[in-house]
């Protein structure tokens, strides 16, 4: 009984962790090809753009680890 549930814990965990590199690797994408490609801008990929596109992604990141955070202490 035990087993099966810290199988449950750490699938839950495994889950989580790869939803959270998902969600960092998209806000990444999206925010460098928005300042890759957004009209009116320079079209240039420079320190500041990548340190922003890097703290985007590290917030779609935390916004997904709480989101799922709060789903599984609903479900319990």
């Amino acid at each position: 009984m035990i087993d099966q549930q810290q199988g449950r814990e750490q699938s839950s965990e495994a889950r989580r962790r790869s939803a959270g590199i998902a969600a960092f690797v998209a806000g990444l994408v999206v925010t460098l090809a928005f300042f890759a490609f957004f009209p009116g801008l320079p079209h240039v990929i420079d320190w500041g753009a990548i340190v922003v596109a890097v703290l985007v992604g590290a917030l779609a990141r935390w916004i997904c680890q709480s989101w799922m955070g709060k789903r599984d202490q609903e479900s319990e």
